[in-house]
């Protein structure tokens, strides 16, 4: 290889040209390939590396106007006290660098010219990070007192907020001292006459909670750590009369999660009290160390935890209106604590950073169902957080002391629930669709827009090759992270699909229709799977929460329509499959919930039964249309026995000087009663009239009591 040698002005080669004598300021600089590998030049002109590679040699050179000696040291300087500024911000104990005085910057700095590129090269690399930083910063709320005191700093120090005279952190103290106790705001005031350590279970029947809860709650929510909260439980349950009060609130959430994990008949039989007494005693004791711990005020990962646990205990019980804005007071502790924001996760360690990430999306999850529930369109699954989806790591790999995320597995761990439930989510709230629902204000930072069907198709064969299709059917966790995926997968389409056709002014054809009944079939069919498998047994309390509304009523309305269209036997096994899956199992046919579905399934089979018969085997009764006119019959003769009753007291109350009529009692004794659980029968609501027609359907006053009903205890679109 022929090396080109650069010239001088007089046309001679500069290897021939006599070389100056460097000046006393003037220093020769390793050549530019050296200095890109790295390695040590002896300053020629070419330098033996150079010749020993064949390679031209290239002089580095000064730029015009180059940074004084002092630069480095004062820009390390100047980032260090940027670091130091938002350690204080975050309030984060370290140990502050002192900087010394600074000389005159026209003073010169006599040492070795390694010495100086070395730390020419470290207060490069500060500067990238810094910049990197700054833009990290950026994304950042700004903070008021920061811009308050900047004016008065002292321009060397200006990022420094040590000497402020107005301090965040100072501020906020002192309002919080103002007021004194005040978290009696929510849970009330402790009572006197109760001691906390007296409402824990004894040891055998803790661990027997922690176990259940270790079943059937972990492993849908993975907001707790099992090996290092295990040993924490142990060591509390040999002495509950101290226990850390955060430790002491997440063991009653617990065991107020377990208990709601399991049936009523289970109860007794583990723990020889009934599910009401248990629940009443642990949720107590949930809210009086609640009360203790703080947790208004709080900043710990565990009382937060604590209380997202005990919110989900009550969920059976409390009507969606009421918990959304509790669940509200959660999302704004989980704001001021930071764990939806990566910018502040980036300060905590990795193992503390990947549970509050965990803890974060669950209870964006259980927000955002409450929400829907409550018919309130804010919720907490939208694009304005940058919180990032669990990795697929298990409990073994997660170790507070390690210093970096652990590599995501690719076969299917301890978090798959969490993760894939995560990863679906994250889409859906970047999408215009959901969007469209939730805020269309945030419509503008939506990264996809409405879905297409290949969109879609993409989207569940990516879901099905990464995670559900290693699965196995046979493991109870597996088996649910499967079908409740499939099911939300369907409804997606679903509601994505009655979206798009409510926008076009024409009317859908066929295929449309057939695609949308489709999806809503799937729907209904995972759904049955999930509420009927021994598997899921323990993980029903989760299901609950999601009952399958849309997929009922797409059937319905096209049965009514298209009574005898090809898939018309199917759709009625898949409706009566899940009719039999939840109100002969887990919702009572006397529950407020009943009175959503008779009038919309008994109009699509009267569609059918009138027209005319376009198939050679004609449909049998379903099974659900059975079930209906059964129970409707059964509160039929149940409320003219109660008006022969009342009609007979009023004829007493007459005789005896009393009022001579009695107003007709209400339709509902009390709504907010539970209606997600078993059936109770002290809690059935009063059921209202219905004529003695052998078809009790026929007069049923449906439409006049679904009016008065409190459509937003059962949610509307997109929920359900």
């Amino acid at each position: 290889m022929q090396t080109v040698l650069p010239q001088g002005d007089d046309g001679r080669s500069l290897q021939d040209a006599p070389q100056p004598r460097p000046s006393k300021h003037q220093r020769v600089l390793a050549c530019t390939l050296c200095q890109q590998r790295k390695v040590k030049c002896d300053r020629r002109l070419p330098c033996a590396n150079c010749v020993k590679s064949r390679t031209q040699c290239v002089p580095a050179t000064l730029a015009p106007r180059q940074r004084r000696r002092r630069y480095p040291e004062r820009a390390l300087l100047d980032r260090l006290r940027g670091y130091e500024a938002l350690l204080r911000q975050n309030d984060i104990p370290f140990d502050s660098l002192q900087p010394a005085p600074c000389k005159d910057s026209s003073d010169t700095i006599v040492g070795d010219d390694s010495h100086d590129e070395q730390v020419a090269e470290v207060a490069t690399e500060l500067s990238v990070s810094s910049i990197a930083l700054e833009n990290k910063v950026g994304h950042q709320a700004k903070s008021v007192y920061h811009y308050m005191n900047k004016p008065f700093r002292d321009p060397d120090q200006d990022s420094d907020s040590s000497q402020d005279d107005l301090r965040e952190i100072a501020v906020k103290t002192a309002w919080n001292q103002e007021v004194g106790d005040d978290h009696h705001l929510l849970l009330g005031p402790f009572p006197s006459t109760i001691s906390l350590y007296t409402l824990h279970p004894d040891p055998v029947q803790i661990f027997r909670l922690w176990q259940i809860y270790m079943n059937n709650v972990n492993p849908l929510l993975k907001v707790t750590h099992i090996p290092t909260l295990q040993g924490r439980i142990i060591e509390a349950a040999s002495n509950v009369t101290n226990i850390d009060p955060s430790l002491e609130a997440l063991m009653f959430s617990i065991y107020c999660t377990a208990v709601i994990s399991i049936t009523s008949e289970d109860c007794p039989i583990v723990f020889g009290s009934s599910k009401d007494d248990l629940l009443s005693k642990y949720r107590l004791g949930c809210q009086q160390a609640l009360w203790r711990c703080r947790f208004l005020q709080t900043n710990d990962r565990d009382c937060l935890t604590a209380l997202i646990l005990y919110l989900i205990s009550v969920r059976p019980n409390v009507a969606p209106q009421s918990l959304s804005p509790m669940l509200g007071i959660a999302v704004r502790i989980a704001h001021r604590m930071g764990i939806h924001s990566e910018f502040a996760l980036e300060e905590c360690t990795p193992f503390e950073a990947e549970m509050r990430r965990r803890l974060w999306w669950s209870l964006a999850f259980f927000d955002t169902r409450m929400a829907e529930l409550g018919n309130s369109r804010i919720v907490t699954l939208d694009p304005t957080w940058d919180c990032k989806v669990p990795l697929n790591v298990s409990d073994a790999d997660l170790r507070p002391e390690m210093k970096s995320r652990p590599t995501p597995r690719k076969e299917p761990t301890d978090a798959i629930f969490a993760v894939v439930r995560s990863e679906l989510g994250d889409h859906i709230r970047h999408t215009s669709f959901h969007l469209d629902f939730a805020n269309p204000a945030l419509i503008p930072i939506a990264k996809h827009g409405y879905p297409s069907a290949d969109h879609l198709a993409k989207l569940e064969q990516s879901i099905e090759d990464r995670y559900l299709g290693i699965c196995d059917q046979e493991n109870p966790l597996h088996f649910m992270v499967i079908w409740t995926i499939r099911g939300q997968l369907a409804k997606y389409q679903l509601m994505v699909h009655n979206a798009r056709s409510s926008k076009l002014p024409v009317q859908l054809n066929e295929v449309n229709h057939n695609a949308a009944t489709s999806s809503a079939i799937k729907f209904l069919e995972c759904n049955t799977k999930m509420m009927t498998s021994p598997l899921t047994k323990g993980f029903v309390w989760l299901n609950q929460m999601y009952f399958p509304f849309p997929g009922y009523y797409q059937i319905a309305q096209d049965l009514k329509r298209r009574p005898s269209f090809e898939h018309a036997q199917k759709a009625w096994d898949a409706v009566s499959d899940n009719w039999d899956a939840w109100f002969n199992i887990h919702i009572s046919r006397y529950s407020p919930i009943f009175l959503l579905l008779p009038k919309f399934i008994l109009q699509a089979w009267e569609a059918y039964e009138v027209s005319p018969r376009l198939s050679v085997q004609a449909l049998a009764t379903p099974r659900i249309v059975l079930s209906i006119k059964e129970t409707l019959a059964r509160i039929a003769e149940n409320e003219k026995n109660k008006d022969v009753g009342l009609v007979n007291l009023s004829i007493d109350l007459g005789a005896s000087g009393g009022p001579s009529s009695m107003s007709t009692p209400a339709p509902f004794v009390n709504q907010s009663l539970p209606y997600g659980t078993e059936t109770q029968e002290s809690h059935l609501w009063t059921a209202p009239v219905i004529s003695s027609n052998t078809d009790p359907s026929a007069h049923f006053p449906l439409d006049t009591y679904m009016n008065q009903m409190d459509w937003t205890t059962f949610g509307g679109q997109p929920g359900w």
